[in-house]
């Protein structure tokens, strides 16, 4: 730890012999009526106090500080009466801060302006000496030094301040916190205005935190009862859907090379109710050098799967041999291979092989209908599928002939989508597995080539596996990877299904079911998403919306509103934003407004229905940069 911090020491000198850049020529100054500078403005009280650490020093049983303090609008505040620091002392056994009141060996410390032997000086205007007696502190002391001053009716408690923290002292950071809780200082979590910064103004989370949530509990001499690996490892447990705890990755970006005690350990193993007879060996051995992310081999061995195969999916052709019972002969197929990309040559799987000897649980096909770089729904239909297997090992997937079974899609190219999923790695079974989907190029009704397959996906390619970590699946084998563009295939603008009580487009489906109608766990109460803040849709659209970039046509949606016999399953279409905004602003007023702007939830159905335009004009007043633009009440920049 720096024992002295002098990064403005020498600002403060120059100040006080009266140095200037270009020296002094020995004439007297007219500034003041003395000769001297006119003194700075200032103020005695504060809506917002502002903290520059000059420096810090530890000390035999006391810890001090000089800093200057300022107001909004950057005047020195004068008339500071209050401060209060801690010290939380890196051990043998991690990180910890005793209460005044524990039997036994107090670590670290804490003082404010009233405790005993302490003073708080007003040096010149708006520079201060606070001086924090802590009995167990000395110049040798390492671990966090936190700092806050202000408070009270005239001058406002400033941000606490992490002075300065010894080098790898925690093993997560403010970025893999932020990516689900986004900013926890603006959230309603426990303690939000306990968040501190770093000296730069950059917030510094996981330090601030544990100043009470060390690595030591309460009964062992530390100050919190939960530890800061039990709030990471126990309390991050309980998800709704496919979060896996032993997905390291996720808070620990960077290597683990250090753990100061098992506890941290069998903490999670026991809640878990995993085997903890080996774990002994198992941490000697990590803190010998092996990074303890990779003990966890579950979602270990799902991301390394994922990682060396992929498929290629053809374009759909037309194949005139095919016969069914029920439709016209010949029809439209795709192809669907598997690659593995392991050593140095990479090789083509044998579907029908890996099929059947149990290590791929499926391997199929839709053919879509799309327009305007948008899915509009599957001309095939359902359940007259046939396979193919071909000699190099690729899967056709045919359906009959198109043209005819749907006249809605007769003014639609064509493109198919194929997915792969490989068993489920371990015994939960279900739809778990880890699967692969691609898309095609698109042709017209003639099979020939029109463009590439192209889809305007707003969110980021880590969006949902930040909380989704178990590198598995949803349901129906749809994957969590790149931003969920997998779950396209089904979810998409021509599919008229009811997902969360929502329009079937994937972004309708996914804002109701994390933040709006459809976000209730199975007991009914808010899903983790929501606890998380509605207003963060950062942690999905981390470079913004552009609702200008919206296509404007239509989706098929089942009825937002029951119908009288409650089911609410008739066919409509709906306009595009209205649908994703409706999703959570769904009470009367907000729908009269989207209405009111040319938006609709239940239009009827027509021919072609993909091809006509909306009236919706919320773009007008609320893309980014307007009046109303949806930065201005949604929240896409990080704080960090």
């Amino acid at each position: 730890m720096k024992v002295l911090n002098k990064r403005y020491l020498a600002l403060i000198v120059a100040a006080a012999i009266g140095v200037s850049a270009c020296g002094s020529d020995g004439k007297d100054g007219s500034d003041g009526e003395d000769g001297t500078s006119p003194l700075p403005p200032t103020v005695d009280s504060s809506q917002v106090t502002n903290v520059k650490v000059l420096t810090h020093t530890l000390e035999e049983g006391l810890v001090k500080f000089e800093f200057e303090v300022t107001n909004e609008a950057g005047l020195l505040i004068t008339g500071l009466e209050k401060a209060n620091a801690e010290v939380a002392e890196l051990t043998e056994k991690g990180i910890a801060r005793s209460r005044d009141n524990f039997e036994g060996e107090i670590l670290g410390g804490s003082a404010s302006e009233a405790s005993e032997g302490a003073s708080l000086t007003e040096i010149t205007a708006g520079h201060y000496e606070f001086v924090a007696p802590m009995a167990s502190v000395n110049s040798a002391t390492e671990g966090l030094i936190r700092l806050a001053v202000g408070g009270g009716d005239n001058i406002a408690k400033s941000r606490y301040i992490i002075v300065d923290k010894s080098d790898k002292i925690h093993t997560t950071s403010t970025a893999t916190c932020h990516s689900c809780h986004t900013d926890y200082a603006a959230s309603h979590l426990k303690h939000p205005s306990y968040t501190a910064i770093n000296p730069e103004g950059e917030t510094d989370l996981v330090a601030g935190c544990m100043t009470c949530h060390g690595n030591i509990a309460r009964d062992d001499g530390g100050y919190a009862r939960n530890t800061m690996q039990k709030i990471g490892h126990i309390n991050h447990q309980k998800f709704e859907k496919d979060f896996a705890p032993s997905n390291c990755y996720t808070c620990h970006e960077k290597p683990i090379e250090t753990v100061y005690s098992q506890q941290t350990c069998i903490d999670c193993h026991d809640t878990a109710n995993v085997e903890t007879t080996t774990l002994a060996a198992t941490f000697d051995a990590f803190n010998n050098g092996t990074d303890m992310r990779l003990f966890h081999k579950q979602v270990s061995e799902r991301a390394t799967l994922r990682e060396v195969h992929y498929t290629k999916t053809s374009a759909p052709y037309i194949n005139e041999t095919l016969e069914w019972d029920n439709y016209p002969d010949g029809g439209w197929c795709t192809d669907v291979a598997l690659f593995n990309t392991e050593g140095e040559t990479e090789t083509q799987l044998n579907i029908a092989t890996l099929y059947a000897d149990g290590t791929l649980t499926y391997a199929g096909a839709y053919i879509h209908g799309y327009q305007n770089d948008s899915l509009v729904g599957r001309p095939s239909p359902r359940g007259a599928d046939q396979y193919i297997e071909n000699i190099d090992g690729s899967r056709s997937i045919c359906y009959p002939h198109l043209d005819g079974l749907d006249t809605h899609y007769r003014l639609a190219d064509l493109t198919a989508s194929t997915r792969v999923t490989f068993k489920q790695q371990d015994e939960d079974g279900g739809y778990d597995g880890v699967s692969l989907t691609s898309y095609s190029d698109v042709v017209d009704h003639a099979g020939l080539k029109t463009q590439a397959f192209e889809r305007r996906h707003s969110v980021t390619a880590n969006s949902c596996t930040t909380c989704h970590t178990n590198e598995t699946n949803y349901h129906k084998n749809g994957s969590y990877n790149e931003g969920g563009k997998d779950c396209v295939a089904c979810h998409n603008n021509g599919q008229d299904r009811k997902a969360g009580f929502s329009a079937p487009g994937f972004g309708p489906m996914v804002h109701s079911m994390h933040w709006g109608i459809g976000s209730k766990d199975s007991e009914g109460n808010a899903n983790s998403a929501t606890k998380l803040n509605a207003e963060n849709c950062v942690s999905c659209h981390a470079d913004g919306i552009d609702l200008n970039a919206i296509p404007n046509q239509f989706i098929r949606a089942k009825a937002f509103h029951p119908t009288e016999d409650g089911n609410g399953d008739a066919t409509k279409m709906a306009s595009p934003i209205t649908a994703n905004c409706f999703a959570c602003h769904n009470d009367d007023s907000a729908l009269n407004h989207m209405i009111q702007q040319g938006g609709s939830i239940d239009e009827e159905v027509v021919a072609d229905w993909y091809t006509q335009p909306t009236s919706e004009s919320c773009a007008t007043c609320h893309a980014e940069g307007k009046s109303y633009g949806i930065e201005k009440f949604h929240i896409f920049e990080r704080s960090f």
